[in-house]
């Protein structure tokens, strides 16, 4: 293998394959980048085995061929280059890059040892609009659970249904989900389980003018835009039904300014309990009054002014969930609805008039058993 590349481009294309090469692993081709050199440019792949990154780059190839080389070192080494044209060529199992008057020759591992990617037929698949899709992964893929006992929940949920895309994820203490009415162009109807650092790779990778060619394979799921490609497995089993656990019924309504409310979440919070983050909140008669008693520590006490005219209501929560919550709302104001101190209450964005038409935004939050 002989080709001449930019040094721009190299660096690039190593920079976006680098995020799916893992930090520590057992099989050591993991560790490296896969070079395939052929009429069209270079291709670089890496893979952590459940998602993969093959970003396609041009070159001045002068010798096709392939082999994989350490991905990290590598980037390294290209990161501190001039901006010059930089040679690589391989001799037997070493490759060798050349800018300049830097030389170096690192050891790489027969292309064989690389694991094969996904063989996905874009062309079947359908295409997704760069800036919807990105939306949907930002504000709800931070809901994902990190717990292993239910791997379901450890994905985000990705629907395709009744002209709308829609994404959720939960974690059984708080939940996420967001719809968008979906393009022309999407006419299938799935239902996907994705793991998170998948859709991290795609908000990473991809832009939002970008159209997004999507497709699956069996138990995986391809991203493609210009010459950029991620790969993932899929997360096998049935998500819980999401819909059963969003309240139809919360008739306690409080409107509030997103930034002092998190503001005094976050000021109460400080005195919270380090284990349970769990702070009381009171509403009645356009008030809200924020508590927080830890034993060992001391206590807080917090007001703001907000629109509420129902019976009064005093209900606990975790104050983590909650701020998370409110980070991922994009508009100043916010509605929290509430039933009764043990139900769930729902956190939405209030919308000015013609903004963001057609998109819908929930996000649910559990109590926390208060101790009076």
């Amino acid at each position: 293998m002989h080709f001449i590349i930019s040094r721009q481009n190299l660096h690039q294309g190593l920079s976006a394959v680098s995020a799916s090469i893992p930090s520590k692993t057992t099989l050591p081709v993991l560790s490296n980048v896969l070079f395939h050199a052929g009429e069209n440019g270079v291709s670089m792949s890496g893979t952590d085995l459940d998602v993969a990154v093959r970003v396609h780059v041009p070159a001045e190839v002068e010798t096709p061929g392939t082999l994989t080389a350490p991905g990290k070192k590598l980037q390294e080494i290209v990161r501190e280059l001039p901006d010059a044209p930089v040679r690589i060529q391989t001799r037997g199992d070493q490759i060798e890059l050349r800018c300049g008057r830097s030389l170096f020759k690192l050891h790489g591992l027969p292309a064989d040892d690389f694991p094969a990617l996904p063989a996905i037929d874009f062309e079947s698949g359908w295409t997704a609009d760069g800036s919807q899709l990105l939306r949907l992964i930002r504000h709800t893929s931070f809901a994902v659970s990190t717990e292993e006992t239910r791997p379901v929940l450890n994905g985000v949920l990705w629907e395709l249904r009744d002209g709308e895309m829609r994404m959720v994820a939960t974690n059984g203490h708080r939940l996420a989900r967001m719809r968008i009415p979906a393009g022309p162009s999407i006419q299938t109807t799935t239902q996907l389980i994705v793991p998170p650092a998948a859709l991290q790779q795609v908000q990473k990778l991809f832009g939002g003018d970008d159209e997004i060619q999507v497709a699956r394979s069996g138990n995986h799921l391809g991203f493609r835009t210009g010459g950029v490609e991620v790969y993932t497995r899929l997360i096998e089993g049935t998500y819980p039904n999401y819909e059963q656990v969003i309240p139809k019924d919360n008739d306690r309504i409080a409107i509030v300014d997103r930034r002092p409310l998190e503001s005094a979440v976050k000021r109460v919070a400080a005195v919270a309990s380090d284990q349970t983050h769990r702070i009381r909140l009171e509403f009645a008669s356009d008030r809200m009054v924020f508590n927080v008693l830890t034993p060992d520590l001391g206590e807080a006490h917090d007001e703001l002014e907000v629109s509420y005219d129902a019976d009064p209501l005093t209900i606990g929560f975790n104050a983590n969930y909650l701020l998370e919550v409110l980070r991922y709302m994009p508009t100043d104001e916010v509605r929290l609805s509430f039933k009764a101190p043990e139900r769930a209450a729902t956190v939405e964005p209030v919308r000015k008039e013609g903004e963001a038409e057609g998109e819908e935004y929930l996000c649910l939050v559990m109590p926390l058993r208060l101790l009076d």
